[in-house]
């Protein structure tokens, strides 16, 4: 494999093309308008304009970019997360172009791609299911009859879905009519699928995760697990590796359960299989996401393995060089995402331009972002703008490195999820490992991000440097400078 092409933007995008340079590996980016001058774009080999910014005609569409391989020779396509990376239909058509899809089969996604067929698969491996539906339920009628015997609260999930999609919280019989037909309408309009299924919503349930590595020659070995309770709309916001409430037995258990369930749809490459954990530590299958994670980092920290190369070994039909006593856990890890939201607004996205963007450095901080400074963030993609990943010996080390790691964060121009990720990682439960995915919902609410002590002095002054720096720039230009209108002003209160 000479050159690959990465169907993907933003960190994600440059954090394969390191990857594969350094397997000496040549990179193509494809990007759209709104990317033309992102860092991604730059750091390729060679770069192609897929068009305008929207993702629908650009990011999404696969037959032009099994073109643009053709045209340069490309051996093979690494899909990132999102967009086409789960998308079997788009790794058939790779196949069948001759190029070298860097994930698993198609057949595989066609697998796990939906929720109700992963579920069949799990359950013939004997992997502990939560009660709920055993297949699409369409009508009411149907669903308050499993309701009644799988009992309150339920949740109503979309078999297509993902990232918090399609799903609906049912604690009540009577709302069971209309969260139905809401998680039914939006699952149709994210995934052009409809069908719903019931599930048991476990008491004070963890969402963990293993992750997975198999090659083409029948190995498999999981690299322990990942805590990812900390959600926003159901999105992961704070993940860690491995979890503070994980005893080795259990996690050998679930480590193997996580197996079964990949040789059991004949899986190769990066993956992984998300489970529930409830209070009293019984674990039951969720699903199986068929791609690299935005969440692998932290298990590339406590492993030492980098899971871009690992990929690409795999896609080049190379065995696994280690086997599962093979792998240690070594300290801690951390990952926040730092998104370019508001959550003194229930977490609403935002645009706008990174006027000041300075990233901490440091032993056991890594940075994975794929944004500079004078950048917009666009209000075409997701809202993250970066991964700040700490490692430390232990798990207090790790946040530690984490606190001091945000303090040094410097961004002006939008909102981030900073002071949120801070907040939490004080917070006793936290601290504690006593929390849930309920950890928003039960402890936070905005008004404890105000800021204690005053730190206009520091804003104004970063504002009157650019200020001039701007001033200075424009001298030239009959245009003025209206700083007031140009820029909110905001910044992070660390």
């Amino acid at each position: 494999m000479q050159k690959i092409l990465i169907a993907n933007r933003g960190e994600i995008a440059l954090r394969v093309m390191r990857s594969a340079k350094e397997m000496r590996i040549k990179t193509v980016a494809v990007y759209s308008e709104a990317d033309r001058n992102a860092p991604f774009v730059r750091y390729a080999d060679e770069a192609v304009c897929i068009g305008p910014p929207p993702s629908s005609q650009s990011y999404l569409l696969g037959d032009k970019i099994i073109e643009i391989c053709k045209n340069l020779n490309v051996d093979g396509i690494h899909p990132g997360y999102g967009f086409l990376s789960e998308n079997a239909d788009f790794a058939r058509k790779v196949r069948t172009a001759g190029i070298t899809f860097i994930g698993p089969s198609p057949e595989s996604m066609d697998m796990m791609g939906d929720k109700l067929s992963a579920k069949a698969t799990a359950k013939k491996m004997n992997v502990p299911m939560i009660t709920g539906s055993d297949g699409a339920v369409t009508d009411v009628k149907e669903a308050i009859k499993i309701a009644k015997e799988t009992g309150f609260p339920l949740l109503i999930k979309a078999s297509a879905g993902g990232g918090g999609k399609g799903m609906r919280l049912v604690e009540k019989e009577s709302e069971i009519e209309e969260q139905m037909k809401l998680a039914m309408s939006e699952a149709k309009s994210a995934f052009g699928n409809d069908a719903v299924f019931i599930e048991k919503y476990a008491s004070r349930p963890r969402h963990i995760e293993i992750q997975l590595i198999a090659d083409n020659h029948g190995n498999c070995v999981y690299l322990f697990e990942r805590e990812c309770s900390v959600q926003r709309r159901h999105q992961k916001v704070i993940e860690e590796a491995p979890s503070s409430v994980l005893t080795p037995e259990l996690r050998e258990k679930m480590g193997k359960c996580a197996v079964d369930v990949a040789k059991a749809c004949n899986y190769s490459g990066a993956g992984t299989v998300e489970f529930l954990v409830d209070a009293d530590l019984n674990f039951y299958f969720l699903e199986m996401n068929t791609r690299l994670q935005v969440e692998h980092t932290v298990s590339e920290m406590i492993t030492g393995l980098d899971l871009v190369k690992e990929q690409i070994k795999v896609a080049r039909n190379e065995k696994l060089s280690f086997k599962q006593e093979d792998i240690k856990i070594n300290g801690h890890s951390f990952e926040v995402r730092v998104c370019a939201e508001d959550p003194m607004n229930n977490f609403l996205p935002e645009v706008g331009n990174l006027v000041v963007y300075k990233t901490p450095q440091g032993n056991g901080v890594r940075v994975d972002d794929g944004f500079e400074q004078g950048m917009d963030i666009p209000i075409y993609y997701d809202s993250m703008i970066a991964k700040l990943i700490t490692h430390g010996k232990n798990r207090t080390e790790a946040i530690e490195k984490m606190l001091r790691a945000i303090n040094d964060y410097k961004i002006v121009g939008v909102e981030t999820t900073l002071d949120f990720c801070k907040f939490v990682l004080t917070h006793p439960k936290f601290v504690s490992g006593d929390f849930d995915t309920g950890f928003i919902k039960n402890y936070f609410e905005p008004e404890m991000l105000i800021e204690k002590t005053n730190q206009s002095s520091e804003i104004a002054a970063i504002a009157a440097n650019i200020i001039f720096n701007k001033k200075t720039s424009s001298s030239n230009k009959n245009e003025p400078v209206d700083f007031v209108k140009k820029s909110k002003w905001k910044t992070n209160r660390l």
